[in-house]
C-alpha cells in the first residue's frame, strides 16, 4: 500500500475516534445541562444563588454588625451565614458536619492531609442524604401538582360565539393561583380568577378548598352576590384568622344578552378592552375572601359587544421583576392594552405573556403568574 494511502486511512481512524469521543461528550455535556446554553445555565445558577442568600439571610439579625467595618464585619457576617445554613439541617446531620468540620481543623494544625480526604467524603456523604430527602419532596410535590392540575380546566369550555384562553405558571412546584370557566344554569358562563395568599404548599391547599366550595356552590340557583358571599363565609372559616385570604375576581356572563355581573374581591382589576377603542377596569366588589366572615360586597355590571376582550390577570403579572428588581407594574400593563385587540384570545395571551417574559429576562420567578383572557369574537 502506498504511503500515501496508509496516511489517508490512519487519518481517517484516527478523526473516527475523535468524532466518536466528542460525540459521547456532547452527549453527556446534553445530558448533564438539559440542552440548555451556557447563558441560560449561568442565568438559573445566579438566580438560585441569589435566593439562596436571601433565604438564609432572613434569618441573620443584621443590627449585630452596625459599626463593624472590614474584615471583623466580613468574617461575622460570614459567620452568621453558616450558622443560618447549618440550622436548616436536622440535628443529627448538624452534629455529623460539626463532627467533620473539627477534625478537618484538628489535621489541618497536625499537618495531616488524611482528614482532607475524610472531610470530602464526609461533604459527599451528606449530600447524598439532603439529595436524597430533596428527591423524595420534589416526588410528593409533583404528584401534588398534578392533582392541582385536575383541578383545573386543561381547556376552555366550548360555546359558540366565546374564545377563552389560560395559563398558569406556579413560582414554585405548586400554585396558590386558581382559574376556572364553566357554564351555569339559564344559559350563563362563570369566570373565576383567585389568588391565595402566599404561594407553595400551604396557598395550593387552600386553594383547593376554595375550587370544590366555588363549584358546590355554582349548582345552586343562587345569584352571583349570593355566591361570592357563601364563599367568602368559608374562606372566613378556613384563613386562619384572615392570614389566608384570597383575593378573587367571579363574573357571570349571559350568553344570550351577553350583560355580564361581576365582582372584584380585592384582585387586580381585570382590563376590559373595547372593540370600539380605549379600555375600562372592573373594580366593583369589596374585600378579598377571607377576611371578615360578614362583609359586604357590590356586584359591577358591563353590557360586552362583539369585538371585546376581557384579560383577567393575578399580581404576579404586575408585579413580576427583572433582575434589577424593577416591577412590571400596572404602567406597562395599560400601555399593553392601548392598542386594538388580538385576532384570538389565545393571540392574545401569548402577547401579554411574553411582554412580561421580556420584562422580566432571566430574573427568577417568585410569585404565581395566571391569566384569563376572553374575547368575543365579532
Amino acid at each position: 500500500m502506498p504511503s500515501g494511502e496508509r496516511w489517508d486511512e490512519a487519518t481517517a481512524r484516527f478523526l473516527d475516534r475523535v468524532g466518536r469521543r466528542a460525540g459521547r461528550l456532547g452527549g453527556f455535556w446534553t445530558r448533564v445541562t438539559e440542552g440548555l446554553a451556557i447563558e441560560e445555565l449561568w442565568a438559573q445558577f445566579t438566580s438560585g444563588a441569589q435566593a439562596s442568600y436571601e433565604l438564609y439571610s432572613a434569618d441573620l439579625d443584621w443590627s449585630r454588625f452596625e459599626g463593624e467595618h472590614g474584615l471583623k464585619r466580613s468574617l461575622g457576617i460570614a459567620g452568621a451565614l453558616f450558622w443560618a445554613m447549618l440550622m436548616k439541617l436536622s440535628p443529627p446531620r448538624r452534629l455529623f458536619l460539626l463532627i467533620v468540620l473539627a477534625e478537618v481543623v484538628i489535621s489541618a494544625v497536625a499537618g495531616s492531609g488524611v482528614m482532607v480526604v475524610l472531610f470530602s467524603a464526609g461533604l459527599l456523604i451528606l449530600l447524598a442524604l439532603e439529595l436524597a430527602d430533596r428527591v423524595t419532596m420534589k416526588r410528593d410535590l409533583e404528584i401534588a401538582r398534578d392533582i392541582q392540575r385536575w383541578l383545573v380546566p386543561s381547556t376552555p369550555p366550548s360555546l359558540p360565539g366565546i374564545d377563552i384562553a389560560f395559563a398558569t405558571r406556579p413560582a414554585n412546584t405548586v400554585s396558590g393561583d386558581y382559574y376556572d370557566a364553566f357554564p351555569r344554569p339559564g344559559d350563563r358562563l362563570m369566570l373565576a380568577v383567585a389568588d391565595v395568599a402566599g404561594k407553595s404548599v400551604p396557598a395550593a391547599l387552600l386553594m383547593a378548598t376554595i375550587q370544590a366550595s366555588l363549584r358546590t356552590l355554582a349548582q345552586e340557583r343562587a345569584t352571583l352576590l349570593e355566591l361570592v358571599k357563601g364563599l367568602n363565609r368559608y374562606a372566613s372559616a378556613h384563613s386562619l384568622a384572615g392570614a389566608r385570604f384570597t383575593t378573587a375576581f367571579l363574573a357571570e356572563l349571559d350568553l344570550t344578552t351577553l350583560e355580564m355581573a361581576y365582582v372584584n374581591a380585592g384582585h387586580v382589576p381585570p382590563v376590559l378592552l373595547r372593540a370600539s377603542g380605549g379600555f375600562e377596569r372592573l373594580e366593583e366588589g369589596g374585600l378579598p375572601l377571607g377576611i371578615r366572615a360578614e362583609a359586604s360586597y357590590d356586584s359591577g355590571r358591563v353590557k360586552l359587544e362583539r369585538g371585546d376582550l376581557l384579560a383577567i390577570l393575578t399580581d404576579g403579572v404586575t408585579e413580576a421583576e427583572n433582575g434589577r428588581g424593577e416591577e412590571y407594574g400596572e404602567e406597562r400593563l395599560l400601555e399593553l392594552f392601548r392598542r386594538p385587540a388580538q385576532a384570538s384570545a389565545a393571540a392574545e395571551l401569548k402577547e401579554i405573556m411574553s411582554a412580561v417574559d421580556a420584562f422580566v429576562g432571566a430574573a427568577r420567578q417568585h410569585d404565581d403568574i395566571t391569566a384569563l383572557v376572553m374575547l368575543l369574537p365579532r
